[in-house]
């Protein structure tokens, strides 16, 4: 074993409000050597996601914090330098969840290895990763669209509401979705959303769902919250289905958000509101991957990836998810792809 030493990103102290690069800390760590059913990887790729936010504060949530002086959770696409499991191998690709650090020593049982021939290994954390899985099953199995419906998609243009958009166009439905500023709302349109709302341009979100959306909404993929969502839910149609897949607006909220205040409305049109996490799916995480990637060669799902080097940049590029600087999935290269 030669590698000895890794850096890490580790929790410094709980964010209040918008995250700040103080709160975390680079440090140095020794690695041991690995033992039998272990593996040492070096990470190529890192995947900053909004759900972050949620591991860094405290208080009761669906996950366990990450404590103080804790490295940073994360999925990773790496490479084996060395393995003691038979069914690793020292070369392999493969992507795990060891967080924001350039090596690791890790349970091989944790790693699934991939094939760059069957698409760029940067998918594994994005399109063919949790977020598309996110999407697949949020869409499909919670959000119900049938043929005709109008699927309304806040934060369209991050890796999860892209994706949804364009399942949505598959499965015969009218793609609307929200995104902020020109570039966002032109990508949505290369992509195939058949209504696009730039919410950075609008004055009255009210009056701009209704232009989008004529015939009112049949399913919202809600990745967004705040007052969108309180402007949506008067404009969705009976029976409609609310996904409720994120609430980026309020996670740097010093307070308690205010949350909506019209859910009468889900009386009125007899809909159902739903929370979703992609894990309850893990069970049948082939089929979405198998399907995702066939729409991919097929040209019906695109994708765009936002790549910031350097595992120095990783709180940068994690911030950067609440100030709107990405497109599609954002990811921190901490290493070199031997792929490409």
């Amino acid at each position: 074993m030669t590698q000895t030493k890794t850096r890490q990103w580790r929790l410094a102290r709980r964010p209040v409000g918008m995250a700040q690069e103080a709160d975390f800390t680079l440090a140095e760590a020794d690695l041991t050597a690995p033992r039998e059913g272990e593996a040492l990887v070096r990470t190529i790729y890192l995947s900053v996601d909004p759900y972050m936010r949620g591991r860094i504060s405290e208080g009761p949530s669906y996950a366990s914090p990450v404590p103080i002086g804790g490295v940073m959770v994360g999925g990773t696409v790496g490479q084996v330098l060395a393995s003691r499991d038979p069914d690793i191998k020292d070369g392999d690709l493969v992507v795990g969840y060891w967080g924001w650090q350039d090596h690791a020593v890790v349970k091989a049982r944790g790693l699934t290895k991939l094939d760059p021939k069957d698409a760029p290994i940067s998918t594994a954390v994005g399109v063919l990763g949790m977020p598309g899985r996110t999407a697949y099953f949020g869409l499909l199995d919670v959000g119900l669209p049938r043929p005709g419906d109008t699927v309304f998609v806040s934060g369209a243009a991050g890796a999860v509401g892209a994706t949804v958009g364009q399942i949505a166009r598959i499965t015969g439905c009218t793609a609307v979705g929200s995104a902020g500023g020109g570039a966002k709302i032109a990508y949505l349109k290369e992509i195939g959303f058949d209504g696009t709302l730039d919410y950075k341009a609008e004055n009255d979100l009210r009056a701009a769902l209704d232009r989008a959306c004529p015939k009112g909404i049949d399913v919202y993929f809600d990745n967004v919250g705040g007052a969108l969502t309180d402007a949506v839910l008067e404009r969705i149609n009976l029976g409609a289905r609310v996904v409720i897949c994120g609430q980026i607006a309020g996670y740097n909220e010093r307070g308690k958000e205010q949350g909506p205040r019209n859910l009468w409305q889900l009386i009125v049109k007899r809909a159902r509101i739903q929370g979703m996490l992609v894990s309850d799916f893990d069970h049948r995480a082939d089929e979405a991957n198998t399907r995702l990637r066939q729409w991919i060669r097929e040209g019906r799902i695109k994708y765009r990836e936002t790549v910031v080097d350097g595992l120095e940049n990783a709180p940068k590029a994690f911030i950067g998810l609440f100030t709107g600087a990405n497109i599609g999935k954002q990811l921190v290269r901490v290493g070199p792809d031997p792929t490409r």
